[in-house]
């Protein structure tokens, strides 16, 4: 019985994590005052800085080298966070990305998809982990020193998310960034229904991923295993 309760109450930790601000009783995204809303505006340039230092102490360092006499200019455009499944390149908007982790260990947690593969305490907070691979129907690989875990933020939903690795954050002006219908072909079929559009930079095609699709998705609210 004590087992039961147990496993009852590490299930029940989870599911707030996996529910939208609109679908938590009493509570509505028109309740926040105007004051908590400029403060969350306000806190974006300071988490953007935090990231980029948290970033620069566990991804491993690029080689640079920049030829002789060649002028470095300065990119203007909205910050992404760029990391890798399989072969390719994908990115959030830095602004809701909490944090990049190395994986830690996992709590499972019993009768939830496959793809969910439990919860993790967050800096004290429970967060729910999901294998970006396995959500989208990929093919699963062992984890790696590479591995890594991204704190993925819209609104109040807050997910963990187990990607292959990440890069760097880059600035993507809205002149790089092209319509998916325009670029279809860039992207692969199991990230369409999540993709913003696709940029070009440098002769990089990083898919764009936009964190309210993906998080919001009715796949990712159906997390209960199939009965």
């Amino acid at each position: 019985m004590a087992s039961h309760d147990r496993k009852m109450r590490q299930r029940d930790a989870l599911m707030p994590q996996t529910m939208s601000a609109s679908q938590r009783p009493g509570t509505q995204l028109s309740d926040l005052s105007a004051d908590s809303r400029e403060i969350q505006r306000s806190s974006r340039a300071n988490s953007v800085l935090a990231l980029q230092s948290q970033l620069a102490q566990i991804s491993q360092s690029r080689p640079a080298s920049t030829a002789q006499g060649a002028v470095s200019v300065e990119v203007v455009g909205e910050q992404y966070l760029t990391f890798s499944l399989l072969d390719r390149e994908f990115a959030l908007k830095a602004e809701h990305i909490q944090g990049v982790e190395r994986l830690v260990d996992v709590t499972s947690v019993p009768n939830l998809a496959p793809w969910v593969r439990g919860v993790i305490n967050l800096r004290g907070s429970i967060a729910s982990v999901v294998d970006l691979r396995s959500f989208l129907d990929m093919e699963e690989l062992p984890y790696n020193p590479r591995t890594r875990l991204l704190s993925a933020q819209y609104n109040e939903m807050v997910i963990c998310l187990v990607v292959d690795g990440v890069s760097e954050m880059v600035p993507i002006p809205p002149t790089a960034i092209t319509n998916i219908s325009v670029r279809q072909a860039s992207i692969p079929q199991w990230a369409v229904p999540y993709a913003s559009g696709v940029a070009l930079i440098d002769r990089r095609v990083i898919v764009l991923i936009d964190a309210a699709r993906l998080l919001f998705s009715d796949k990712m609210q159906r997390y209960e295993a199939l009965q």
